[in-house]
Order: structure tokens, then C-alpha cells, then sequence
């Protein structure tokens, strides 16, 4: 069985669990009812790069775990936005999400420093509008927020968040990303507590991904329920080629 570690707590010596692919694909508790699941990837098959829209898919790979794929940010992209926002992007790109309930696995591979992060897109509508989580060490007006990208440099919108996370070296965390008629909510390895809670209708729908503002990461286990799902390809980044 895939077994993951996990850190639990901030800014504390690491506590241990594990969690297997069984425990992954289990509906998580309090969804609304109605919601179904809408997608479930694990990055064991080679095919699934070409399921994505990249900034630069230049920049990532399917890296080959010790029990199974995960999709690897392995470099910066070469990618200059419109608008100040993150470089590092790779949307679902045949699937436009309203409201939704997104858990995924994971980890970050760059150095400890006040802005290391991970970032979880959603909303997009276009390459300058859409909004993403930034998951980092500590926050400021720049990191650790929620924020949207709308035609102007990004703005934090959260209403409530924590002073940051504990990424720590070689550990997979568990996030959770809730959106639901406006109301945002993030959680960061335990699924009862939010880190982060936002409010805006800006963008009631659009494109879901993955990816940080500049460093580098791995992605796995993504779940995404939702009441529904709208197929329609993504008409912007690119598809990446050859399947690496």
C-alpha cells in the first residue's frame, strides 16, 4: 500500500501518520450534500501530462515515487505573466469547477525561507484572472494568503489566516481546498481547522491547478467534488510534448 508521511502542527517537531490510497479516495467528512466525486488522480500513468496546460511544461515532469507517480514542478518556468502573479502554473485543462471540495497531497522541494510555498489555482478564467492560495513559511501581505489576479497585480483577500506552515524536508502534507457560494476556505494536514478563510464572487467558476509563485514542488492524490463539472479545453498555456 502507497504510505505518505505527514506533518502534523506548526512550528513543532514533526508528528507522524500515514495514510494509504484507500484512506485518499474515502469521501471526506461534511460535504455538501449533492457533491460527487468529479476527479481522482494519483499520477501513476504517463498519459496524464497531457490532461494538464502549462505555463512552461518545461518546467514539470512525472516524478517516479517509490510507491507510484506524482506530477513534479522540477524547475522555474519560463513565463513572464501580464501582471504581477505566479510564474509556476498547471491547470486541469479540460474541466471548469464551480463550487468544489479539492484534497491533494502535497510537498515542497526548495529551500526554507519566509516565501517558500506551494499554490493551489482556482477560478481562472484567463491567464490575468483568477484566484490562488498561497501556502508558505510565514505571512505577509504577499505570502500565506489567499489572493486574486484580476487584470492588476495580486491582491490578498483572506479574511482570517495563520502565520504560516511548517513544510519542513522530505514530508507530504495533506491540504484542502473549499469553495462553495463565495466563501473560501483552506486547511493545511488537519482537515477540522482552517489556516485560511476568504470571501469573494469574483470569478464564480473556471479552471483548477496547481503549482507556486517561484519555487519548486511535487503534487499527488487529487480528489475534486463538486455538485457538477463543465467540459470545455482551456485555450491558453500549453500542452506539454512529448509526454516526459
Amino acid at each position: 500500500m502507497d504510505q505518505k508521511l505527514y506533518a502534523l502542527g506548526l512550528g513543532s517537531i514533526l508528528s507522524i501518520t500515514f495514510t494509504s490510497p484507500i484512506a485518499a479516495a474515502d469521501k471526506p467528512a461534511n460535504l455538501p450534500e449533492g457533491y460527487k466525486l468529479l476527479l481522482s488522480e494519483s499520477f501513476d500513468n504517463d498519459s496524464v501530462l497531457k490532461s494538464f496546460v502549462m505555463t512552461d511544461p518545461q518546467a514539470w515532469k512525472l516524478a517516479k515515487e517509490e510507491k507510484g507517480g506524482a506530477l513534479e514542478l522540477a524547475k522555474q518556468s519560463d513565463y513572464k505573466p501580464a501582471v504581477r502573479s505566479p510564474v509556476n502554473i498547471a491547470l486541469i485543462n479540460d474541466k471548469i469547477f464551480g463550487d468544489f471540495a479539492l484534497e491533494a497531497d502535497l510537498i515542497q522541494t526548495g529551500k526554507e525561507y519566509g516565501h517558500r510555498d506551494m499554490c493551489l489555482f482556482f477560478g481562472v478564467r484567463d491567464p490575468s484572472k483568477f484566484y490562488y492560495v498561497h501556502i508558505a513559511t510565514a505571512a505577509d501581505p504577499n505570502a500565506h494568503n489567499v489572493f486574486i489576479v484580476n487584470d492588476k497585480p495580486r491582491t490578498n483577500i483572506a479574511k482570517e489566516t495563520t502565520k504560516g506552515v511548517n513544510w519542513g524536508l522530505n514530508v507530504w502534507h495533506k491540504v484542502r481546498l473549499e469553495r462553495k457560494e463565495g466563501s473560501i476556505k483552506v486547511f493545511f494536514d488537519d482537515m477540522t481547522k482552517p489556516i485560511m478563510l476568504a470571501e469573494d464572487k469574483t470569478f464564480p467558476t473556471g479552471y483548477i491547478g496547481f503549482g507556486s509563485f517561484d519555487d519548486t514542488g511535487k503534487i499527488d492524490n487529487v480528489r475534486i467534488w463538486g455538485p457538477s463539472v463543465e467540459a470545455k479545453k482551456a485555450e491558453f498555456f500549453k500542452i506539454p510534448s512529448p509526454v516526459r
